[in-house]
């Protein structure tokens, strides 16, 4: 038998067949004429409705997290915005998840899946919380459990936020593979894929993206049962897409008519595959170094297309920064005794922004919180951070430069609300999917139209920009 080719090359060259025996799914039977593809008929055959959906996380002691008013923090953001302002803000505690954040979620039914195909293992190439949630399923499922983290930069020294993750990770029980940054991390992903036959438990799978919906459908109900009404705004810090895909998909499916709008962090002129701006940022998910490009390119992971599509949703993208960040995560503490950890105090600073420009009948939910540790705790990133060469300030945010200054709001009126340009998302998005002038069917363009949550004319026009 003629060896595999196991260079990087070869590897990646048999990508598509590998993946397809790890997820099981035949992801050609969705694709469409020319560039479009059947997103929700992908969906829809994940075949769960949301009630079993539920049911199954429930069976798996995930879902049902509280819904917490952050009454003092509302108070605040009033006392900024003025008469009649400040918007009563909520949090969903995903704290409370069995691995400490709401990936727990959209690992319980790719997980679950595995099991059911019949897999031994799982694998997940993450740096982040889903490798914990991955390996905390894994273990409640009696499944192997291989995490393949991309952790150092090329002196092996480690982001302290990825560092404790990956503690979490093997006290769960997984095996965690650490690499350098670089391109390393698919290759060698799929080289374990393809050597153990264990299953691709992706963030990008449907059935991760399913087990989000949980989260739209619990604060659509939950909210109904506190305020009498639905959130007008749902903030979701914005990574890869899947947070915010699930979590619109099920507030749509619970009736819901709220307002999606993500929130990142803004780390302007740092490139995440740099080793030299690797340790730099202080934030390792939730910024814009993910969350703009996987939004205007999402079919760049590792499967073949990304159930995560989060540009189908987004109604505002709001951009925050390092220091706003840090500053929330402090405040939540101090005013609501709750010490969370950073990536959904994203959106939290967001939310204070947003808050005290709205009126005050107006309810935002800040769509998650996650555990703090000590790799996520302030004081190590911050210390960090001043090992990096990264300087720390109070002051006004407005001046922050990412990767050489950290500066936190001297004052909570300093933390700022920040409208991405929609327009040049739209445009950006369409320019990666239309890469050729010439006309594009009505199957093409309504699928376009999708994509970037917008009328086929509205399309039309921004083609007729692009081209």
């Amino acid at each position: 038998m003629t060896a595999k080719d196991m260079s990087y090359q070869g590897v990646m060259g048999r990508s598509d067949e590998i993946v397809l025996k790890a997820v099981g799914i035949d992801y050609d039977k969705y694709e469409l004429e020319g560039v479009a593809f059947d997103y929700e008929k992908l969906m829809a055959d994940v075949d769960y409705s949301i009630e079993e959906v539920c049911e199954i996380l429930n069976d798996m002691e995930v879902g049902n997290t509280p819904l917490l008013e952050l009454k003092n923090i509302t108070k605040l953001a009033a006392k900024i915005g003025g008469p009649g302002k400040g918007a009563r803000i909520f949090i969903k505690d995903e704290a409370s998840q069995p691995s400490g954040s709401y990936k727990a979620r959209r690992a319980a039914l790719a997980v679950y899946e595995a099991k059911r195909l019949g897999y031994k293992g799982v694998i997940a190439a993450t740096s982040g919380n889903f490798g914990a949630a991955v390996a905390c399923m894994a273990a409640k499922l009696g499944l192997k459990c291989i995490i393949v983290q991309e952790c150092y930069d090329s002196r092996f020294v480690g982001q302290p936020e990825i560092l404790e993750k990956q503690r979490a990770c093997e006290a769960l029980g997984a095996e965690v593979v650490q690499l350098t940054v670089g391109p390393e991390l698919f290759y060698e992903h799929l080289r374990l894929l393809e050597e153990t036959g264990f299953y691709n438990a992706s963030l990008y799978v449907p059935q991760a993206v399913t087990g989000v919906e949980t989260l739209g459908w619990e604060i659509a109900h939950q909210c109904r049962e506190i305020v009498g009404k639905d959130p007008e705004y749902v903030l979701v810090t914005n990574a890869g897409g899947g947070n915010l895909t699930g979590t619109a998909r099920g507030l749509k499916k619970a009736g819901a008519k709220s307002k999606i709008y993500a929130a990142s962090v803004d780390l302007s002129g740092l490139h995440m595959a740099s080793d030299k701006d690797f340790n730099r940022k202080s934030f390792t998910t939730g910024h814009t170094g993910f969350g703009i490009p996987y939004a205007t390119l999402p079919d760049r992971t590792d499967v073949s297309r990304s159930a995560a599509r989060p540009m189908r949703y987004i109604e505002e993208y709001l951009l925050v920064t390092q220091g706003e960040v840090f500053y929330a995560t402090e405040m939540l503490a101090s005013l609501e005794g709750l010490e969370r950890g950073p990536a959904g105090n994203t959106s939290l600073a967001a939310a204070i922004a947003l808050a005290a420009t709205l009126p005050e009948d107006n309810v935002i939910v800040v769509q998650e919180t996650e555990y703090t540790g000590a790799g996520k705790h302030p004081m190590p990133q911050l210390t960090f951070a001043r090992q990096n060469g990264v300087q720390i300030l109070f002051g006004d945010p407005e001046d922050e430069v990412p990767g050489k200054n950290i500066i936190l709001p001297s004052d909570p009126t300093k933390i700022k609300l920040r409208y991405s340009d929609m327009k040049r998302l739209h445009l950006s998005t369409l320019k990666r999917i239309a890469t050729e002038d010439r006309e594009y069917s009505e199957v093409e363009l309504l699928y376009m139209a999708d994509e970037v949550n917008s009328s086929v004319d509205e399309v039309k026009e921004l083609l007729a920009e692009l081209f």
